[in-house]
């Protein structure tokens, strides 16, 4: 199946149909790194409501009163902004999978696929007649992949849970923020989009084995669990017995590794090896900190890091950010760089001359900016060509790909399957 003719071609997962059937970030961007990957992503929403992610906010954006094509804005304020930037280059379907006739259309639909993302809480997608078992039945070398914050056993496999519970439970909130103040969560979605990129690996593998086998697989994951192998360090000192805890942003086992006050800002250094600290005094005019017995060595320093934080936090706190980037890194070569804030993050001559940060064409829009993912091949394509869905838009191209003509369409909004026109 291959609704829209986008300039994907040579996508890594070209030819690749995958059917989301989940909400909010953890399954949406999943599918976003595969949609990236040219695979032809078709959301199956909720009549109505769609994916809870579209009504994230404020912000929204009122899309243009002219607009009379198919799909429509799910949020009486409006398009979100958060909605977008983990549904670019997708497709979207309104099936109301609690009518016969809508769960036989996604049947049709997914019969044509090759992979589907769920993340209900276990236990739901079977309810619904949606888990493995039932759409193996119409595909039997499918690829399943489900998401849950728990996974589907041990005692906490019935909870719900959020990124924000997951933060807690994996110890990550347990290492962020200041040394002497309350555990912080990361200001990001951190282990939704942690769970999001092993399921997409996940993925991909088992795409890889089925070329190979010509086998279907199931995949299972949890947030909780996804989340526990990015401790790395942490997890090394918790293994021999020590208890990991906040450090602001110094780091456990190297320093001067941290952020440091400037004149007007902020600057992160990662100075640690010897070779970089003693270029580093030199560079400062402090060559007398190298010979310093508290900062001789890396352990030295980790030994002494708050000594250290004050001697370099009153060199720092002399110039502005822009004066230290330009000797520390420009002329000298040393990794120290700005502390910069969301806009200007998205929006400097390093992020600009890698083209991340684009617009496509939105047909109730305008245009939308877009973040493209990171990966360039050389000998492949990746990228976003379409904008995110309006709820609905592509119900009645999709159906029609399926086989269904106008007398059937009309029959699933007779049935409540599909909305109204």
């Amino acid at each position: 199946m291959n609704v829209i003719d986008g300039d994907a071609a040579g996508g890594i997962l070209d030819d690749i149909t995958v059917v989301d059937l989940t909400t909010f970030v953890t399954g949406g961007f999943a599918t976003l790194m595969l949609a990236n990957q040219g695979a032809e992503v078709i959301k199956v929403e909720r009549p109505g409501a769609g994916d809870d992610n579209r009504h994230s906010g404020p912000p929204f954006v009122e899309p243009d009163p002219d607009y009379d094509g198919p799909g429509r804005t799910a949020d009486e304020n409006g398009e979100s902004p958060y909605f977008w930037t983990i549904n670019y280059d997708k497709l979207s379907v309104e099936f109301n999978l609690k009518t016969e006739s809508g769960l036989e259309a996604l049947y049709d639909l997914v019969a044509e696929a090759d992979v589907v993302v769920e993340n209900f809480r276990p236990g739901t997608a079977e309810r619904l007649g949606i888990g493995y078992d039932d759409l193996q039945e119409v595909n039997d070398d499918l690829v399943y992949c489900s998401i849950s914050a728990f996974g589907e056993t041990g005692p906490w496999s019935s909870r719900p849970g959020y990124d924000l519970l997951v933060q807690g439970t994996s110890g990550i909130m347990s290492v962020t923020g200041p040394e002497d103040g309350d555990p912080v969560k990361v200001g990001l979605p951190q282990t939704d989009l942690i769970t999001a990129m092993w399921a997409a690996f996940g993925i991909v593998g088992a795409l890889f084995r089925r070329e190979r086998t010509g086998e279907g697989d199931r995949l299972e994951l949890g947030m909780h669990d996804a989340a526990l192998p990015w401790l790395t360090k942490q997890a090394g000192k918790a293994f021999v017995g020590e208890e990991p805890t906040r450090m602001g942003t110094k780091d456990p086992v190297l320093a001067p590794y941290q952020t440091y006050p400037t004149a007007d800002g902020y600057l992160n250094v990662g100075c640690a090896n010897q070779k970089l600290w003693g270029e580093l005094c030199e560079a400062i005019d402090r060559p007398e900190l190298a010979e310093d017995d508290r900062f001789a060595t890396n352990p030295d320093r980790v030994e002494h890091m708050d000594e250290l934080e004050a001697e370099l936090s009153a060199v720092f706190r002399e110039r502005p950010t822009d004066e230290w980037v330009d000797l520390l890194a420009e002329d000298h070569g040393l990794p120290v760089a700005p502390v910069y804030d969301v806009p200007t993050a998205l929006d400097n001559e390093q992020t600009e001359a890698r083209g991340t940060i684009r617009e496509i064409e939105h047909p109730a829009l305008g245009t939308v900016p877009v973040i493209e993912h990171p990966i360039n091949y050389e000998n492949a394509t990746a990228g976003f060509d379409g904008a995110p869905p309006l709820l609905g838009e592509d119900t009645e191209a999709i159906l029609g790909e399926l086989g269904y003509d106008e007398e059937d369409i009309d029959r699933l909004r007779d049935d409540g399957a599909i909305p109204d026109a």
